[in-house]
């Protein structure tokens, strides 16, 4: 049988049920990509918080492109187990905090009308990088289709911009208060990017609103951490056979789980801090190293690791090759950009990181970590690589990542899953192994505006790339 409400008889005994009466709770949130790691991480936090005795916080889902997750969990009455997994060892829990999933395309106005809700207090994100459809120097891309068209007033709205400007003109117009805009994405200094971002939508399109915006609504920064493979059917079928159902909805993760947030919300939030989550004046030491430390060593270790044909972080972090690579990029080239002032032992966080990448349960794909690396590079790798080399530093493990990106990103050797992939790929074309480095990290360079490599820089990577 199916994982739902009326099949919870069969579910098996060990699994931990819900500690509070769920289908008695009203949404609170509404948050966008509603795919594993909400499911594990902000999703998880805030069911806690409703069986320690927070009410009305359950989640209204939106998916942005795809129906899968509506498919998985609305048969289910939003239902799923969450197993978190080291080893041998694994225990699952029921997770009732989703109270449907909405799929955009189809039904737009039902994503308008939930964001006007009045029972509707906070709106939060994990788009990744690219749904925040930014150009090359941050900015918004205006020149980008979806984007372009909700700037027009087309009548679906295509990107998060459109929809949370139709919900908070609707707020407006009925004197509701302004909502927390939680931005739960890999983007440094992530409320604010999401204020200014947002704030540059309204002031071409509803400059008015843009001034309520601004006034009413509040955008946190947030840390968030947790590794959550995405789900394979043996996984599935693996979760079936634990808890007696069928669980199309199932999430596996690893047992570390945090959560840092800026304590500035326009309104109420749930009592998360009852649950684990620290709430803080600034993130931005916990950003920093969680961005430069743990995603960049995540994404040297998937183009080095595909190179030398590893599948799994696993692998990649037990290759003799690889790991001193990834070492010296946690613990001296990350590490020395981060503020002393900060307080964060920097080696015992490497070995913490090193611990949870080698947990072989969890079969964390080195493909997905790959993907769009275009929007993740700058503010693991080339952030870092500017911080070093102002101080004179130079980064060789760091850059040998970079040209593993390069080389990854040439297509030569697998699909390039990457919302610039044909544009890096014609410049490859163009500029050949001789030219690419400047093209790409040269004073003129697509990724000028974060990092202009030194000659010596662009040496080393020349020469990796000959």
């Amino acid at each position: 049988m199916r994982l739902s409400q009326a099949a919870l008889g069969g579910l098996a005994t060990h699994v931990a049920r819900l500690g509070y009466d769920w289908q008695a709770q009203a949404c609170g949130i509404v948050h966008f990509g509603i795919g594993a790691f909400h499911r594990a991480h902000q999703a998880a936090y805030t069911d806690a918080a409703m069986a320690a005795g927070d009410r009305d916080w359950r989640i209204t889902g939106v998916s942005l492109r795809s129906g899968d997750v509506a498919a998985q969990l609305d048969p289910q009455d939003g239902l799923y187990t969450l197993t978190e997994r080291s080893g041998e060892d694994a225990s699952t829990r029921l997770i009732g905090a989703i109270g449907q999933v909405i799929v955009a395309p189809e039904n737009p106005s039902a994503v308008i009308a939930a964001i006007a809700d009045p029972g509707t207090r906070i709106v939060s994100f994990t788009v990744t990088e690219k749904g925040y459809v930014r150009a090359a120097d941050g900015s918004l891309d205006w020149s980008n289709a979806a984007l372009a068209s909700d700037a027009a007033g087309n009548a679906a709205s295509r990107t998060i911009y459109g929809y949370l400007a139709a919900g908070l003109a609707r707020r407006r117009a009925s004197g509701l208060p302004g909502l927390t805009l939680l931005c739960c994405d890999n983007l440094a200094d992530n409320g604010r990017q999401l204020q200014r971002l947002m704030t540059a939508y309204l002031e071409r399109t509803e400059p008015a609103l843009a001034d309520w915006f601004l006034r009413e609504c509040r955008c946190p920064s947030t840390m968030v951490d947790r590794i959550v493979p995405a789900m394979t059917d043996a996984d599935r079928d693996w979760v079936a056979g634990k808890i007696g159902l069928v669980d199309e909805g199932a999430i596996l993760t690893e047992r570390f789980t945090q959560w840092v947030i800026e304590d500035d919300f326009a309104g109420p939030r749930p009592r998360w801090e009852a649950v684990g989550v620290q709430f803080v004046a600034d993130v931005s030491a916990y950003e920093a190293a969680k961005l430069r430390m743990l995603n960049g060593a995540h994404s040297a270790l998937a183009y080095l690791g595909l190179e030398r044909g590893h599948a799994f972080v696993h692998q990649a972090v037990a290759d003799p090759v690889v790991r001193p690579l990834i070492e010296k990029i946690m613990r001296e080239e990350a590490a020395a950009t981060l503020a002393p002032a900060s307080g964060i032992d920097t080696f015992a966080y490497a070995d913490r990181l090193l611990d949870r990448f080698s947990n072989s349960a969890l079969q964390h794909r080195l493909v997905q970590i790959a993907m769009d690396g275009s929007q993740k590079i700058p503010q693991r790798w080339l952030e870092p690589l500017a911080i070093n080399q102002a101080a004179g530093r130079m980064c060789p493990a760091t850059l040998e990542a970079l040209a593993a990106w390069c080389r990854h990103v040439r297509g030569d050797s697998r699909p390039v899953d990457d919302p610039r992939a044909r544009e890096l790929a014609d410049i490859w074309k163009t500029k050949g192994a001789t030219g690419i480095s400047a093209a790409l990290f040269g004073e003129n360079g697509q990724f000028a505006a974060t990092w202009v490599a030194s000659p010596s820089a662009l040496a080393f990577l020349d020469q990796r790339l000959a």
